[in-house]
C-alpha cells in the first residue's frame, strides 16, 4: 500500500502504529497477568476473549459508515483464530511474557516465510542468512539449560504462532479485513465455549481474571485491529511487516515492568538472532521485489 505524504498524514500513522504495537503486545502482558496467579483458567480466558472480541468488532462494523459488509464464511480461518488463542492462553501458564511473545513471533514469521518458499518464491543470500539466524534462535532459546523456557509452554507457543500464521496467510487479498476478523470471532468464539465445557472441573474466573480477559478480546484485540487496519494505508508493506518487530521486546519490557518478570541473558541473544534474522530477510525480500516493480 502507498506511503500516506504531509506531515498531519504521517504523525497519524505513526501514532497509530505505535497504538497498535502496544495493543498487540498488551495482549501478552494480559493473559499472563491473568494466568500468573490463577485469576482464571485458561479455557474460561480464550472463550472470554474471544466472545468478548466478536462482540466489540460486530459493534464496530455495524456502527461505521457505509453499507453493511457481508464476509464470506471462512471455517479454516476461523479455526486458526481459535487455535491460536487457546494454546496462547494455556501456553502462558508457564512462559513469561517476553519468551511466550518472541517464540510466538517467531513461529508466525517463519511460518510465513516458508509459505512463500513453498509457494516458489527465492530468498537471495541476505534472506537466507535472515531465515537461517532466526531459526538458530528460536532453537537457541528453547534448548534445554537453566533459563530455558518449560518445553511444554514453548510448544503450546509455538502451535499458536503457526495457527496464527496460518491465518495471516488466509486473510491475504481479503476485500474487507475488518469485516472478515468480526466473521472468524463470530465463527471461533462457540468453539472456544465447547472448549471451556470440556474443562468445566478446572473453570473458574474471579472479577480481575475476567475483567483482564475482556479488555484483551475488547480493547487489545477487537479495537486494536481497528487502530492497526486504519494505520495500515500509510504503511508499505515493508513496514507494516517490520514495525512488527517491536511486540516481542514491549512485552519483555512490559513484564519486567509490570510482572517483575527478569530478561535473561538467553531471551536477550535469542531477541537479537531471531529479530535480525526476520529484519534481515525483510530487507532481504523488499532488495529483491524492488526491480520487479519498476521493470
Amino acid at each position: 500500500m502507498p506511503e500516506e505524504r504531509g506531515g498531519p498524514a504521517r504523525l497519524r500513522t505513526i501514532l497509530l502504529t505505535a497504538a497498535a504495537m502496544l495493543a498487540f503486545a498488551a495482549n501478552s502482558l494480559l493473559c499472563r497477568l491473568a494466568l500468573q496467579h490463577g485469576s482464571i483458567d485458561p479455557a474460561s480466558f480464550s472463550s472470554i476473549r474471544l466472545v468478548s472480541g466478536a462482540l466489540m468488532l460486530a459493534l464496530i462494523v455495524r456502527l461505521r459508515s457505509g453499507p453493511a459488509p457481508s464476509a464470506a464464511a471462512d471455517w479454516l480461518a476461523a479455526a486458526m483464530l481459535f487455535a491460536y488463542v487457546a494454546f496462547f492462553s494455556f501456553a502462558y501458564l508457564s512462559l513469561s511474557a517476553g519468551s511466550g511473545a518472541l517464540i510466538l513471533f517467531g513461529a508466525v514469521q517463519l511460518t510465513m516465510f516458508s509459505a512463500g518458499l513453498r509457494a516458489g518464491e527465492r530468498f537471495g543470500p541476505m534472506a537466507w542468512t535472515g531465515f537461517v539466524l532466526a531459526v538458530a534462535g528460536l532453537f537457541y532459546l528453547v534448548s534445554p539449560g537453566i533459563a530455558a523456557p518449560p518445553p511444554l509452554g514453548a510448544g503450546l507457543m509455538a502451535i499458536a504462532g503457526i495457527a496464527w500464521g496460518v491465518y495471516s496467510l488466509r486473510g491475504r487479498g481479503v476485500a474487507d479485513p475488518l469485516a472478515a476478523t468480526a466473521s472468524n470471532f463470530a465463527r471461533a468464539a462457540p468453539v472456544a465455549l465447547l472448549l471451556s465445557l470440556l474443562f468445566a472441573s478446572r473453570m473458574h474466573a474471579d472479577a480481575h481474571g475476567a475483567a483482564l480477559a475482556i479488555a484483551s478480546g475488547a480493547i487489545t484485540s477487537g479495537i486494536g485491529y481497528v487502530i492497526w487496519y486504519a494505520a495500515l494505508p500509510g504503511l508499505s508493506a515493508m513496514r507494516a511487516a517490520t514495525v512488527q518487530l517491536s511486540v516481542p521486546p514491549i512485552a519483555a519490557f512490559g513484564g519486567a515492568l509490570l510482572l517483575s518478570e527478569a530478561i535473561s541473558l538467553r531471551l536477550a541473544l535469542a531477541s537479537g538472532a531471531i529479530l535480525g534474522g526476520i529484519a534481515l530477510v525483510l530487507i532481504g525480500k523488499a532488495r529483491k521485489a524492488g526491480p520487479q516493480r519498476t521493470a
